[in-house]
């Protein structure tokens, strides 16, 4: 009989495949589990979030940054049903995670016992690929195999359920070699996906016979920086990033439009609506109406997953393979474009577009325009940082106005957009990456949502990590400020202040309170002296600044409906009317207007 229990040899498993941290948080339904990870000692990295929300989000933003896969745990019952927010921000994103949680014993199961869910149930969208309850030591092997290999070979979420009682039973290493048993191994290494030879001559073809190429790229590209430059010049392209896309490209290529959608840029929308040919890769943009109108454009999309391409636009080419290994294919039938004139007019805009948000950033504002907090932090972001962002008008700012140079990692809340993601990404960043600076980008609404708590999380492990600095910036509007816009510019009505006020927090003073440093910015001329003392303090720091909340984001195009439905929320009663107006001018008068060429 194996003299190891069940949670022993799960651990022992998990370790065999590379899994070295673990985030979550603990009960009674997963007691096995964390003593096995106490006696597994310096094996383990044991990473206690305030909540198992936070721990799945961790895990999700750890596959991001290492490409490696994601690993959280939480007891059962509500423990469980907390992970699922921050889950489903890593299908959404197709990133592998793996959740392993606890659940009531066996032979209560049915009994309408406490805690007792059905979690194979729960779990079974988010983790359709793999969700499975062990109930026989036997199994633990193989479903730990087949978690972790499905969520890498699926780049997706996958669960594993373990009964409380069945951790502490003796483990199956190696089970029977007898009939109803399974025998798997370890290991998974990513095929290199290429498409047909074929299939890239015809892609080379659309592309070689396009006058305005437009392309547009996003995270599944991440590995495939130098290919597209090269494809760039070769067609003399502008290049437009979506916003998981936001590291793909250095912004100090004068041919890189930046982000593109209601966050995005000027040129990005220009380099879509003036093109006349469209090479699409990794990328999954759901907006279409910042896309080439159909039928406008033909189309090359290239990318891994065969279920995405021609989804958000009717491709002529689709080329399944990954972004590197199919660009450098495709190069060989490329040609070089003469006429530069179509890369001119982009470059051109881009420029001047760079200035427009200079003008922005530093137009005045009541007390602190937060276009200028991301516009000061720019020139200052240490080589390799990494950056996250929260889901909320800090993602307008994120994406427009810092100019990100290669070596930095970027991340957001893509596909589910959800808020609360910026704090926990960067403490995962911090932890795969100690020695490189992470700075979280957020508004009031996250850190009051969960982004405090997890301040905690930062005081108790931030003396470990090599260099310490983390910064927490936080734009203190007291208003859910990206609703509040989307209210009044989509919907028409005013702003809803029993839902949008947000109460007052100090969090520089907190920070302050739990052993990190605060810094409290009112005055927009403090701001540069703010961000160097951030970026060399020796502890991480919460940089509070009090921000304009009536400081519009403005889309890249605006539709006479959004036009409309502005002026109808405030003719209705919107109680910060007068201030938005003001502020409205003040960036409209730098509004650059949208050129849509004939050609």
């Amino acid at each position: 009989m194996s003299k190891q229990l069940v949670g022993d040899f799960l651990v022992q498993r998990l370790g065999e495949w590379g899994v070295k941290r673990i985030f979550g948080y603990s009960g009674d339904g997963s007691n096995g589990i964390m003593g096995a990870l106490q006696r597994a000692g310096d094996q383990f990295e044991f990473v206690q979030a305030r909540h198992e929300e936070m721990a799945a989000f961790m895990a999700c933003a750890h596959a991001k940054f290492t490409g490696e896969v994601g690993v959280c745990t939480a007891t059962s019952g509500p423990g469980a049903i907390h992970l699922l927010n921050g889950l489903y921000d890593a299908k959404k994103d197709h990133q592998p995670v793996v959740a392993i949680v606890g659940q009531q014993a066996r032979a209560a199961l049915g009994g309408e016992y406490q805690q007792e869910v059905d979690l194979v149930s729960l779990f079974k969208d988010v983790a359709h690929e793999f969700v499975h309850m062990a109930t026989s030591p036997a199994q633990i092997r193989h479903l730990i195999d087949r978690a972790i290999r499905i969520a890498l070979a699926e780049r997706t979420v996958t669960v594993i359920i373990i009964p409380n009682d069945l951790q502490s039973q003796p483990a199956v290493e190696t089970p029977a070699h007898a009939h109803g048993t399974v025998h798997s191994g370890v290991g998974y290494s990513s095929p290199i996906t290429v498409p047909h030879d074929n299939d890239l001559r015809q892609a080379a073809q659309v592309l070689n016979e396009g006058k305005r190429v437009a392309m547009l790229v996003g995270a599944g590209a991440l590995n495939a920086t130098d290919e597209i430059i090269q494809v760039a010049d070769r067609l003399g392209a502008g290049v437009a990033k979506a916003l998981l896309g936001r590291a793909v490209l250095p912004d100090d290529l004068p041919f890189v439009t930046g982000s593109i959608g209601l966050l995005g840029t000027n040129p990005s929308w220009e380099l879509m609506a003036n093109c006349d040919t469209l090479l699409m890769i990794g990328s999954s943009f759901p907006y279409s109406e910042f896309l080439p109108e159909e039928g406008q454009a033909r189309g090359v999309q290239i990318d891994i997953d065969g279920r995405q391409v021609s989804m958000r636009y009717p491709m002529e080419v689709n080329l399944v393979g990954d972004s590197a290994t199919t660009l450098q294919a495709l190069l060989p039938y490329l040609e070089q474009k003469t006429d530069r004139g179509w890369r001119q007019d982009i470059e051109k805009s881009v420029a001047q577009w760079w200035e427009v948000l200079e003008e922005r950033a530093m137009a005045e504002a009541d007390p602190v325009n937060p276009q200028r907090v991301f516009w000061e932090l720019s020139p200052r972001l240490p080589d390799n940082c990494i950056l996250t962002t929260d889901s909320g008008s800090a993602a307008n700012w994120y994406a427009r106005d810092l100019k990100l140079r290669r070596g930095m990692m970027a991340s957001v809340s893509g596909g589910l957009a959800t808020m609360g993601n910026g704090v926990p990404y960067a403490i995962a960043a911090k932890f795969a990456y100690p020695e490189r600076v992470a700075i979280a980008l957020v508004g009031d609404g996250a850190m009051q949502m969960n982004g405090n708590s997890e301040l905690i999380t930062i005081a108790k492990y931030w003396q470990q990590w090599a260099d310490p600095r983390l910064i927490v910036m936080v734009l203190n509007n007291q208003d859910l400020n990206q609703v509040t816009w989307e209210m009044r510019v989509m919907e028409g009505d005013p702003k809803y202040e029993a839902s949008q006020d947000l109460p007052d927090f100090p969090y520089a003073e907190y920070a302050e309170l739990i052993g990190l440093k605060g810094i409290k910015v009112s005055d927009p001329e403090m701001l540069a002296n703010a961000w160097e003392q951030a970026l060399s303090a020796d502890r991480p720091v919460v940089l509070e600044v009090i921000t304009d909340p009536d400081v519009p984001p403005i889309p890249p195009h605006i539709k006479p409906e959004q036009a409309k439905a502005y002026m109808s929320a405030l003719l209705h009663g919107d109680p910060d009317a007068l201030g938005t107006v003001k502020a409205s001018f003040r960036q409209f008068a730098r509004q650059v207007t949208p050129k849509l060429r004939k050609h």
